[in-house]
């Protein structure tokens, strides 16, 4: 195991850490799923599997789709472990306020279109926050796939949708509508202004169980 701590470590989160490092000389990064020593050390290491799995068919399926994400160089299941090429940029968090209104309108378009072909093709993200999307040059990348499942449940589309809306409101308020208004433009233009409302049900759904004030949602569509 010390072998493949070798590189700088970037993030340890609480259930995988991620290394930066070189591989066949190529940038890299490594996502290792860590032991929990407080779970049986079978059903550890079933979960870390299924997990690691799980994460590494999404991404396939991401990529075939024409969406940018990580592309998956190798699979180590004996230490549950997912080797994908290192995407330079920034994470989307910490960018938005260096750029005009037009280009991240554009950007967020492009990214409403690829959630909604994901949505389309039952991949759901499970973490689809702007911490979770790096720009590179115009283009915005969506990484960390942990917590993505393949699912045509429109809950978990909707939820999906709403932990996006939810970050906006979180960290970008400035900007938070005229991205949001973006996104669900593109996403529209995949999914057809029918299921747009079905999501905007949803949320608003969601939001009720949480006390939200859902109100000001309809102006997005």
């Amino acid at each position: 195991m010390r072998k493949m701590y070798r590189g700088e470590i970037i993030s340890v989160g609480a259930e995988a850490i991620l290394i930066k490092d070189i591989w066949y000389n190529i940038n890299v990064l490594k996502k290792i799923r860590i032991k929990k020593k407080y779970r049986h050390s079978l059903l550890d290491m079933y979960l870390r599997r299924k997990r690691t799995i799980r994460e590494s068919k999404i991404l396939l399926r991401v990529k075939r789709l024409g969406i940018p994400c990580p592309t998956i160089l190798d699979i180590d299941l004996d230490n549950n472990m997912i080797i994908m090429d290192y995407i330079e940029g920034k994470r989307v968090r910490d960018i938005i306020n260096f750029y005009d209104t037009n280009f991240l309108k554009k950007i967020f378009r492009e990214l409403g279109k690829n959630i909604g072909l994901l949505h389309k093709n039952g991949i759901i993200h499970g973490d689809l926050t702007t911490s979770n999307m790096i720009l590179y040059e115009d283009k915005i990348f969506l990484i960390d796939f942990g917590l993505g499942i393949f699912s045509n449940n429109i809950e978990d589309m909707g939820v999906d949708v709403h932990l996006f809306l939810r970050s906006l409101e979180s960290f970008h308020t400035e900007v938070k509508d005229i991205l949001f208004k973006s996104f669900i433009q593109g996403y529209k233009d995949i999914v057809g202004e029918e299921f747009v409302k079905k999501i905007f049900k949803q949320i608003e759904e969601i939001r009720s169980r949480g006390r939200y004030i859902s109100k000001k949602l309809r102006k997005h569509y």
